[in-house]
């Protein structure tokens, strides 16, 4: 979701593996300070208001809604195994897969009220939407599938096989990229039957798919690889590549251009210049996984919600 164009100048990092969040300064490249979740956090998603960032800890069984703007904790809610957690893009939907319990929950993003359940097997993870908000696409990484859900009434729409461990999944030009884990290129996906298309080879462990701000590029983090590939949105032709030792997994953009990613197993965080492929590094706490910036320009918002606990 896009958000305020804010001074703060704060990256979010969760530290998956010591339960934690990393606060950074994006000006000065450095750490300000950690915050204590519970027990496993893995991602994180913006309320459609913008008035909190909610991070899931999966093991904790606990959504932690944090004010952007500075990282003060305000409040938290018991949720059944948020692993990955997204808001539509009309903001009405909040979808979160369960990896460990095998389910994926659809919730009204206002009340926080659980609509549906959804039992798929085995470890749903990543997911992304159609942009009319009406299906929401989910791998399932130990499956080798990709489910799409009406997010309306909770129906399976279709559950078709992509490739071994599948991860990331993005809905680009009326296509959807499945990033093959298990492989070394990401898959084409038909968002109207699942069946595959092509397969574009880009790195070992192609993990997680963004598309820049201006939308002219697509970046492919290759975790195994050690690489993050640049293709061409609409051709998806391999442009280049960035060798990034320490997994690279998952990114976002700064305003001065820099991309920032984290360093799955490096427990840092690489700072990259896109017009070189060079970059530094800001050290983390253990398996950064999510990785979010609050310095976004504004965008056409989604419908303003107050977020209240169920």
């Amino acid at each position: 979701m896009a958000c305020p164009a804010w001074a703060d100048g704060l990256a979010f990092v969760v530290n998956s593996g010591e339960a934690s969040i990393s606060l950074l300064d994006v000006q000065q490249h450095r750490e300000l300070r950690r915050i204590p979740m519970l027990r496993e956090p893995h991602h994180m998603a913006l309320t459609p208001d913008g008035k909190s960032l909610l991070i899931g800890d999966t093991a904790g069984n606990t959504l932690f809604f944090l004010d952007p703007h500075t990282g003060a904790v305000q409040r938290q809610v018991a949720v059944s195994d948020p692993y990955q957690l997204q808001f539509s893009p009309d903001g009405r939907w909040l979808t979160i897969a369960g990896l460990a319990r095998n389910q994926v929950d659809i919730y009204d993003a206002a009340s926080l009220k659980l609509l549906h359940r959804i039992p798929l097997a085995a470890m749903p993870s990543h997911m992304n939407y159609a942009p009319d908000s009406g299906v929401v696409y989910v791998s399932l990484q130990e499956s080798n599938r990709l489910a799409a859900i009406d997010t309306k009434t909770g129906t399976v729409l279709w559950n078709a096989e992509v490739g071994k461990t599948p991860a990331g999944v993005l809905w680009s030009a009326g296509r959807i990229l499945v990033g093959i884990m298990g492989a070394d290129d990401i898959a084409v996906v038909d968002p109207a039957s699942g069946h595959v298309e092509r397969r574009v080879q880009t790195g070992k462990g192609a993990h997680n798919l963004f598309l820049s701000p201006d939308g002219r590029t697509l970046y492919v983090c290759n975790r195994v690889d050690g690489t993050i590939s640049l293709l061409d949105p609409r051709t998806l032709v391999v442009q280049r590549s960035f060798r990034i030792s320490g997994g690279p997994d998952d990114l976002d953009f700064a305003p001065d251009g820099r991309i920032w990613a984290t360093r799955r197993w490096a427990h840092s965080v690489a700072i990259i210049d896109p017009a070189t492929g060079q970059f530094q590094t800001v050290e983390v706490g253990r398996s950064p996984h999510g990785i979010w910036l609050n310095t976004h320009e504004a965008a056409p918002a989604a419908p303003r919600l107050t977020m209240n606990a169920p």
